[in-house]
């Protein structure tokens, strides 16, 4: 063998070797420096016991700092299998102290698979103290939190509940639970190869941390209110459901939002899947419907801006629609839905046409503004599209895409058909037509804070845009004023008080064909008409007998006016 292969082959040794050596050297440094903390982890949790240390749950509060979700203590019991002396007694004590079947526990205790057990969670405290004073060695447990609601139902959809492991499921519970959840801690006892409490043996301890806590918009006492005002409304007239939004209209915080049926938070339905997700689902946001008459503030606002912008296209305020009681586009007639004055359709101006609820006068406003202008309008207001709420869930609605746009359909937006919104939607809309044209981000949280207020998060009032001119929202509020004085909207008249509101029914579909028999009552109204401080959006979804929104929702509005007024001492309009 040559000098060369010689050196070749003891360099190529070399090589392997020192290749070798860095893979040992790296892998060394990776157990020591990278997987130390892991590793560390590992092998506390062989010679430790930890012991749960459940965090309180945030609190949520009204607006006044009423208590609307908060804990109760609970515990849950926990066991390692290894660490059981006898599993035949310690599942028959159990079994009789919790009231769990002893087939489920002796299975549990004899599981070697798993190091630890869940035996129950979440317990009543008088069922765990009938643990105490029994010897069963690797049973132990822990202190718990249960969910509780002072008010039951009230607000049910509004603040949602949580699973059985504490974590937000539904509403502001879910949409919040960042916030509210806090986080675990424990407690690390020193314990034997089979998980047994060494004796003697220190423990660390560390704390949990509690959850922060909301303060809600939302004020239980008017909540209550119009949850009795609907429910007497859901029962007089046997609807299907029914609904109402009270708003801030000066900043879109949600005052209070019904939807009934309800259910109890602290009974939650879950073995009935079905019945829970209808019960649950907060409708106001979620589903849509034909908004009908009310969509009219929106086509009268956009008119009046029109109008004192100069645009030639539009109608002015002291125009006069003719007395004719249908129009007929492309094809398609559009009747008026009554007769005004002795059995005889009218010539009238626009704030007589918003009295009478004349579609046909609805129909030329939108047709002389145009697809473009009126789009540019409906876009202001934010239809088809989410509010941006604080909620999940949310739907965008219903709006034809502008460039699909054919006259007839037009003509019927302009009224309330061929476009379907939220309730939401359409109180937020209202709200910026009267509150001299703002359009903010609605709310339902006004702050997130802990306890001793070292953390405060102000949820603040965000623009989202303007809709029409101070000018233009005033004279549409003297005109919506007329509707509940002298108009369609008379039953949510207050004597004293300046209310303006309008009135909508809406013909429901199924299967793209009228129901016949089945309506949409509903009502916008607010008050001070001068001043708006309130607005209420009442939807009764399919009263029998009677169903005009002017005879079915607006009186559930001045009920709940009356309520505000009474509430909040309110006095009456001085002329």
């Amino acid at each position: 063998m040559s000098l060369s292969v010689l050196r070749k082959r003891l360099f190529a040794v070399l090589l392997a070797i020192t290749f070798l050596f860095c893979l040992f050297l790296s892998r060394f440094f990776y157990i020591q420096v990278v997987w130390d903390d892991e590793l560390r982890y590992r092998a506390i949790g062989q010679w430790t016991r930890e012991i749960p240390v459940i965090a309180e749950r945030g609190k949520i509060f009204d607006r006044n700092g009423e208590l609307l979700a908060g804990n109760v203590t609970g515990y849950s019991v926990y066991a390692r299998a290894a660490a059981v002396e006898d599993a035949e007694g310690t599942a028959q004590a159990l079994s009789g102290a919790l009231g769990l079947t002893y087939a489920e526990l002796y299975e549990k205790l004899t599981d070697r698979t798993r190091s630890e057990v869940t035996v129950i969670k979440q317990a009543e405290k008088e069922r765990v103290l009938a643990l105490e004073g029994l010897d069963l060695p690797g049973v132990y447990y822990a202190r718990d939190n249960l969910r509780f609601y002072p008010y039951g139902a009230l607000g049910c959809q509004i603040l949602g509940f949580t699973s059985a492991d504490r974590t937000g499921t539904t509403g502001l519970e879910g949409y919040y639970d960042r916030f509210l959840r806090g986080k675990d801690g424990e407690i690390a006892e020193s314990a034997d190869l089979v998980g047994a409490e060494i004796e003697g043996a220190a423990a660390a301890y560390l704390p949990a941390e509690k959850g922060l806590s909301l303060t809600l918009t939302v004020d239980a006492r008017l909540q209550a209110l119009c949850e009795e005002a609907m429910g007497r409304a859901l029962a007089e007239h046997q609807a299907k459901s029914a609904q109402c939004i009270l708003l801030d209209p000066d900043t879109f915080e949600v005052l209070a939002m019904v939807c009934l049926p309800s259910y109890d938070l602290n009974e939650v339905p879950r073995d009935d899947l079905s019945a829970l997700n209808a019960l649950s689902r907060n409708r106001t946001l979620s589903d849509v419907f034909e908004p009908g008459s009310t969509f009219k503030i929106v086509t009268a606002a956009a008119d009046i801006e029109e109008s004192l912008r100069g645009n030639p296209q539009a109608l002015s305020v002291t125009h006069i629609f003719p007395s004719s009681r249908t129009r007929t586009v492309d094809g398609t007639t559009i009747r008026c839905w009554s007769d005004h004055k002795n059995g005889k359709h009218s010539n009238q101006t626009l704030a007589e046409a918003l009295n009478n609820s004349c579609n046909p006068c609805f129909v030329d406003i939108a047709l002389s503004l145009g697809e473009e202008t009126f789009y540019d309008y409906l876009e202001a207001f934010r239809f088809g599209r989410a509010t941006g709420i604080d909620f999940s869930g949310e739907s965008i609605g219903m709006l034809l895409p502008e460039g699909t746009v054919r006259d007839c359909d037009l003509a019927r937006i302009g009224f309330g058909q061929t476009i379907a919104v939220t309730a939401l939607q359409l109180a937020c809309a209202s709200a910026a037509a009267v509150n001299g044209g703002y359009y903010y981000v609605p709310r339902l949280v006004k702050e997130i804070a802990s306890d001793d207020g070292s953390v405060r998060i102000p949820v603040e009032r965000a623009l989202a845009g303007r809709t029409v001119s101070e000018e233009a929202s005033s004279i549409l509020c003297r005109m919506l004023e007329g509707v509940v004085r002298d108009g369609s909207g008379k039953n949510a008249y207050i004597e004293g008080y300046r209310v303006g509101g309008k009135t909508g029914t809406a013909q429901k579909y199924e299967d793209g064909h009228i129901a016949q028999g089945k309506y949409v009552s509903s009502f916008v109204g607010f008050f001070p008409a001068d001043d708006p401080q309130y607005l209420a959006l009442v939807i009764v979804d399919e009263p029998q007998g009677q169903y005009y929104g002017s005879t079915v929702a607006a009186p559930c509005a001045k009920e709940i006016f009356e309520g505000i007024i009474s509430l909040r001492k309110i006095a009456p309009y001085e002329s």
